[in-house]
């Protein structure tokens, strides 16, 4: 099908079913066709009765007149006068409606009641912790452990006796309130019946995606991952289903779905989306770049470029396509705390600050606006107002994985330690692949001198970012302070071989190869960083460190005229090694 028209269909499709986000998608995508590709003709012969007309009532009929009602209901987020208008309906485009109504109205609830517990409680949790109720409504029975959570449970099989107790037990923690959490298993329950009794072959794309969200609130992410892969066969272009599909995915998983799911633009999106959450930042970009050779004025995938260039700390071109965004998209919010991450780490004061006042004008009660303006506020070391502006942020949005992270991070600058793992276990539990969680645990249990429980962490960020020198550095701080040298070196040595910017890799190898009387190695490292020390100009105790080193080395190897050009350079620095550089001087014109 051509993809302007399947575009143009979905967008139809998904607003009719209140997936508005996945509509909206569909909508940048179409805008961001290339310029041939937006001005050409549909084609008239397009007339073949598609599965997804088939699942709508007739127009005109009793059922499309009772949709109509209902989707004016479900636009007003009167969900359950939805649900009243739909009741004993056959098409599915109603059945999906009802029963995503029925779920919303499940949600929404939770959240009113999770409200009013968060007013009577956040005084009480403010004063025990100093979070400002930051621990209102976990489930999750790590957040109260001090040792390391449990593994990824992308790796789950699927659920046992023992595992489905346990399940129903933490959904009704979830929900709180008994008749909601019987109106949640009402609701499974009419799913369960339905996909077995049709099967994915008589369920649409849609009700199967329905289906795979109740799934997964139940933990059983084997089948939700199964029945995502039908969902997304029967109908590619839900990007809601694509993107619930990169939560749940291995890269075993993926393989298989390549095999089994036909070749689709959609599938080229949720790959480079996919392996941008695997932080296989290269790969995600070289995807988005043959994407944009037909959705060449997407804006989506330009985002998406300027975060993959963020994430391999390429941060001016990172930078320019943020730019570049804003000039195309100068209302635009998405993905601008990223943007303000890399102005952060820059130390653009002024342009953050612009940021910051511009999203502010935008939308003040937004969460990349608070994110954004607690961004401005650390980098002016206000960690108090810093730390305001991101519990706000999760106020709006509890599951917004940034603001987590980043107020996990000003916890630890305030020294409040125990906040800190608290968040950072949050955003462990909303994405097990955000490495900068993992990484902030380590550092946190480091200041706590549990180098075990650090070293747990820290190996997990190596896992997720195998490329990254800052997370084998920490892992070998690690391994050295528990006295397993051998295996730090390895770490360091990882950690050189992935260009280490900071150069602490090449310092930390030449001095532990010194300790261990491995003098030709120490001497490699060392005079490898002399080399960087001497191009970039930079001047400390390292390069005395290393000269005095070098010196000797070359005195006792008998490269004499080396051994001098060192101790030379030694004769211009004040202390001790200077008076040690004179006696080697003496030696190497006595040995002459």
């Amino acid at each position: 099908m051509n993809i302007k028209l399947e575009l143009i269909q979905s967008i139809n499709d998904l607003s009719a079913r209140g997936l508005y986000v996945a509509s909206k998608w569909s909508a940048e995508q179409l805008n961001g066709l290339n310029s041939n590709l937006r001005s050409s003709k549909i084609a008239d012969t397009v007339t073949t009765t598609t599965n997804i007309e088939k699942s709508s009532p007739p127009i005109g009929s009793n059922e499309h007149i009772k949709y109509l009602l209902a989707k004016s209901y479900f636009d007003l987020k009167e969900y359950r006068r939805c649900v009243d208008a739909l009741q004993d309906c056959k098409y599915q485009l109603n059945i999906f409606l009802r029963c995503y109504a029925l779920y919303l109205a499940i949600e929404k609830r939770r959240e009113e009641e999770n409200v009013e517990h968060y007013s009577l409680s956040s005084l009480e949790a403010a004063e025990n912790t100093g979070t400002h109720g930051m621990n209102s409504n976990s489930n999750n029975s790590n957040n109260n452990n001090n040792g390391p959570p449990n593994e990824d449970p992308m790796s789950s099989t699927s659920l046992d006796q023992k595992s489905v107790r346990e399940t129903n037990k933490a959904l009704q923690a979830y929900y709180g309130n008994p008749e909601t959490y019987q109106e949640f298993k009402k609701l499974t329950r009419f799913y369960h019946k339905f996909y077995n009794e049709c099967g994915a072959t008589e369920m649409d794309g849609f009700n199967l995606y329905l289906y795979s969200i109740l799934l997964k609130r139940q933990n059983d992410l084997v089948t939700a991952r199964k029945v995502l892969f039908e969902s997304v066969k029967r109908y590619p272009c839900n990007w809601s289903a694509w993107s619930d599909l990169s939560t749940l995915c291995s890269d075993f998983a993926v393989f298989g779905m390549q095999l089994s799911v036909p070749d689709h633009f959609m599938k080229d999106f949720f790959l480079a989306h996919f392996k941008l959450e695997l932080q296989q930042n290269n790969e995600s970009i070289s995807i988005y770049q043959n994407l944009s050779q037909t959705f060449s004025n997407s804006t989506y995938i330009l985002a998406q470029m300027a975060i993959g260039n963020y994430n391999l700390r390429a941060y001016d071109v990172g930078e320019e396509l943020f730019e570049k965004l804003i000039e195309l998209e100068p209302n635009r919010l998405e993905s601008m705390d990223i943007y303000s991450n890399i102005l952060y780490v820059c130390d653009k004061r002024a342009a953050l600050s612009m940021l910051a006042h511009k999203a502010t004008k935008i939308e003040k009660y937004c969460p990349e606006t608070c994110c954004i303006v607690g961004n401005y506020y650390s980098l002016r070391l206000e960690h108090t107002n810093a730390i305001m502006y991101f519990q706000r942020a999760l106020r709006l949005n509890p599951k917004y994985l940034s603001a987590w992270t980043l107020i996990g991070h000003e916890f630890l600058e305030v020294k409040n330690v125990s906040a800190a793992i608290n968040a950072y276990r949050k955003a462990v539990d909303i994405n097990p692949r955000d490495y900068r969680a993992w990484f902030g645990l380590g550092q946190t249990y480091q200041l706590l001198k549990l180098p075990l429980y650090s070293l747990y962490y820290f190996k997990k960020a190596t896992t997720l970012r195998p490329y990254d020198p800052r997370m084998w550095c920490a892992a070998g701080g690690c391994y050295e302070y528990i006295d397993r040298i051998p295996d730090a070196i390895k770490c360091y040595e990882r950690a050189e071989e992935n260009f280490d910017r900071e150069r602490v890799a090449i310092n930390k190898l030449a001095k532990l190869y010194q300790e261990m009387q491995n003098n030709e190695k120490a001497a490699y490292y060392y005079k490898k960083n002399l080399y960087h020390c001497d191009n970039e100009k930079i001047d400390g105790q390292e390069i005395i460190d290393a000269l005095l080193f070098l010196a000797n080395h070359c005195k006792n190897t008998n490269l004499l005229n080396q051994a001098e050009k060192y101790c030379l350079r030694l004769l211009d620095y004040a202390g001790p090694e200077k008076e040690e550089a004179k006696a080697i001087l003496i030696e190497i014109h006595s040995k002459r």
